[in-house]
């Protein structure tokens, strides 16, 4: 890991009638609209989607690096992170955020380990400690 501070730079572009690209040093483009919750097309990542996908994606690598450092075997994670938006004392907030984790290990592996490997992963994610609101994680391990 190179040392902190860390900085990350985007820049967003913007013609009338186009759609918004958002742009960052060798990444690829992509193009959001607003969410149909707030009457955009819903054809296209949002800035609330790409906040919500943030924590899990933040998680997800977290824990392969953990994993991979404390020499973890697993088969397959999936994460789902759901994100409740609100308004609160006049200002819209995100107010809530519920990730559930499904971790597949193989035989042998140890349950209680990928757990404390997993919590590792939210308790370490910079996405998920930035945040101000309720935030609740749920884990299902199967082996095999």
């Amino acid at each position: 890991m190179h040392p902190f501070p860390h900085h990350y730079s985007v820049a967003v572009l913007v013609r009338p009638g186009e759609a918004v690209k958002l742009h960052a040093a060798e990444l690829s483009e992509i193009e959001s609209a607003p969410p149909k919750e707030f009457d955009g097309p819903g054809d296209r990542w949002s800035p609330e989607g790409l906040f919500t996908a943030a924590i899990a994606d933040c998680i997800v690598l977290n824990f392969q690096g953990i994993a991979a450092h404390s020499k973890f075997t697993w088969t397959s994670l999936e994460a789902r992170t759901n994100a409740l938006l609100d308004r609160v004392e006049g200002k819209i907030r995100f107010t809530r955020i519920d990730t559930h984790i499904a971790l597949v290990i193989p035989e042998g592996a140890n349950p209680a380990r990928a757990r404390l490997l997993l919590e590792k992963a939210e308790a370490t994610c910079p996405v998920s400690n930035t945040l101000n609101c309720e935030k609740h994680l749920t884990m299902e391990i199967e082996v095999g």
